[in-house]
């Protein structure tokens, strides 16, 4: 009894850490964007609301975020049909080199970043497009496809195959099966990818840095210009904008699809 006693209070100890140490930046950037004072410190001087009425009236902020948001949402326009396509091959057909393409998933994950983007900015230089925000989503979607494919494929994989047998013996068409039956079956792995490559797409700076310029910079690439030379108040206070997005998110995701689905299927 004892024993188990100790256990639990060793454990919830470790939990509490844990918890704390994820949730400390979180709560520093949030209290600071709410400061009173010219300089970013927590526990905040006063508090206050003009940061955020600062970067409302900001139209660089304004326009940098638009720029994000289109971004993000080519990245998630390319990588719905591209992503959901490929989950449900590699879930339910035997295709060729099934292993080989398995590991080239994870080339995102083992080649550096800088890598990546420097590749991508070599070809889209050479092809003359560099200077715009569609090749950037493009880029985003390039590299974090990966989550949307394997979310599609923990759908896929639970897919009856006589769900779709049974459609086409009674004369539904192949393009009629696959929307009637197979994809509404992934469509819990379609959002999550969706989301995944949104906030991705939302939050990436490095490719960002790498393709953009002067004129069409994304948000994030802001905000480092922004902290090389000093970092106010109105930073964290993005931040919070920023972790309100990602929350929004994972709202949605619970709403739509349910957070333990989506932990099932990680």
């Amino acid at each position: 009894m004892i024993g188990s006693r100790s256990k639990s209070i060793v454990l919830w100890t470790l939990v509490t850490i844990a918890l704390v140490t994820l949730s400390a930046p979180t709560i520093v950037v949030l209290g600071a964007s709410f400061t009173d004072g010219n300089i970013i410190t927590f526990p905040p001087d006063g508090l206050s609301l003009r940061w955020y009425a600062r970067i409302s009236q900001a139209s660089d902020l304004r326009n940098a975020f638009m720029r994000t948001l289109q971004v993000a949402t080519v990245c998630t326009i390319v990588a719905i049909p591209v992503g959901t396509l490929a989950g449900i091959a590699l879930a339910k057909y035997a295709v060729r080199f099934e292993k080989t393409i398995q590991i080239y998933l994870l080339l995102p994950f083992t080649i550096p970043l800088i890598g990546s983007g420097i590749g991508l900015m070599l070809i889209f230089g050479n092809a003359g497009i560099l200077g715009q925000l569609w090749p950037v989503g493009i880029a985003c979607c390039v590299i974090n496809l990966p989550f949307m494919i394997w979310a599609v494929t923990a759908s896929a994989t639970g897919l009856d195959p006589d769900l779709e047998l049974a459609a086409a013996n009674c004369g539904a068409p192949p393009l009629q099966v696959f929307f009637s039956v197979t994809l509404p079956a992934v469509m819990p792995g379609v959002i999550t990818g969706s989301l995944l490559m949104f906030i991705l797409a939302l939050n990436e700076f490095l490719v960002s840095l790498l393709l953009v310029d002067a004129r069409i910079v994304t948000l994030p690439v802001l905000i480092y210009n922004s902290i090389r030379s000093i970092i106010t108040p109105d930073l964290a206070a993005i931040s919070v904008v920023f972790i309100a997005c990602s929350a929004v998110a994972v709202f949605l995701l619970d709403r739509l699809v349910g957070l333990d689905i989506f932990l099932k299927s990680k």
